[in-house]
């Protein structure tokens, strides 16, 4: 049996010393920055709670300890985002629609799943682009990715942002195929478009908008190296936009990061895309995210990865 079929469990964290706890549910996750982030937060709102991390593939175990009257909700991270939905008492339009959880919360009795990168993304762009008319507005966006992070792209793009047509960008037709027909049969894919090749993103209309949703890395194969073609050709054009680049560890100055910057995009580099899990502390806090200390966890993230480059 090899360690991916194995059920991968780990001790109950200690919890006795907090008013209230949640959890960061993945494997594997002993990189994560979600605890720190969240700490952040607690720590600037007074409160004695924290995330703690839960590194296990051990859905029943997650299921028990949900059970802690204490627990206030929890993040959800591969590879439990799909699979967790089936074991929640409701899930939220958004999560619905893009078909993934990352994060849980109370209420009443009930335990309810939604997915906070959507909002992530699109106050991402609203928090940093200062002027939305020149820089996207009537303009298409554009996600570079496939799977559940570009779904909740697509959705921010389309439903939160008012895109009409949002070009996809991927080295995998099947995973840019499979998120057209699902993102259809939600009702908000109508204008995906697939741009496979250099040449055909050369005839079409610059993004104003780019989400980039996949891992730092050097394009190696063929197909690899033609997304990237694609990428750099829509970069080049003429009008100049905004790109968010999700990926922040262990750098959030990516490759498609420096390519854009030269370019002469504005970058919204990962350590900025803090909204989501500060969205995630609305529904657990009951706190608005205006009276959450957005410039602090920015700045504690920045640290941490600081550290982590020496």
């Amino acid at each position: 049996m090899t360690s991916r079929s194995r059920t991968v469990t780990c001790a109950d964290p200690a919890i006795e010393h907090l008013d209230r706890h949640g959890y960061l549910f993945g494997y594997p996750i002993a990189h994560s920055l979600s605890p720190l982030f969240h700490q952040t937060v607690y720590d600037h709102l007074g409160l004695r709670w924290s995330q703690l991390p839960l590194e296990s593939t051990d859905i029943s175990q997650f299921l028990r300890l949900l059970q802690d009257p204490k627990l206030y909700g929890a993040s959800v991270t591969m590879p439990h985002k799909l699979s967790i939905i089936q074991h929640l008492d409701d899930v939220t339009p958004e999560a619905r629609a893009v078909g993934a959880v990352n994060t849980i919360f109370r209420r009443g009795d009930q335990f309810v799943g939604t997915n906070t990168d959507t909002i992530g993304v699109a106050e991402s762009f609203f928090q940093n682009v200062k002027d939305p008319e020149a820089v996207y507005r009537g303009r298409p966006g554009m996600v570079i990715g496939g799977g559940g992070a570009a779904r909740a792209a697509v959705y921010a793009l389309v439903q939160l942002m008012r895109f009409s047509t949002i070009y996809l960008v991927n080295r995998n037709r099947d995973e840019v195929e499979a998120v057209i027909a699902w993102c259809k049969s939600q009702g908000y894919g109508d204008g995906l478009i697939h741009v496979s090749t250099a040449t055909q993103a050369d005839a079409l209309d610059g993004p104003g908008v780019i989400v980039a949703c996949v891992p730092n890395y050097l394009p190696v194969t063929e197909s690899e190296r033609e997304a990237r073609r694609v990428t750099e050709v829509f970069l080049n054009k003429a009008h100049k936009g905004a790109i968010l680049e999700m990926c922040y560890h262990p750098t959030p100055w990516t490759e498609i990061a420096a390519i854009s910057h030269k370019a002469g995009w504005q970058i919204i580099i990962g350590t900025e895309a803090v909204y989501q899990g500060l969205e995630a502390n609305r529904y657990w806090t009951g706190r608005q995210t205006e009276e959450m200390p957005t410039a602090r966890v920015k700045e504690v993230i920045a640290q941490e990865l600081s550290k982590a480059k020496l």
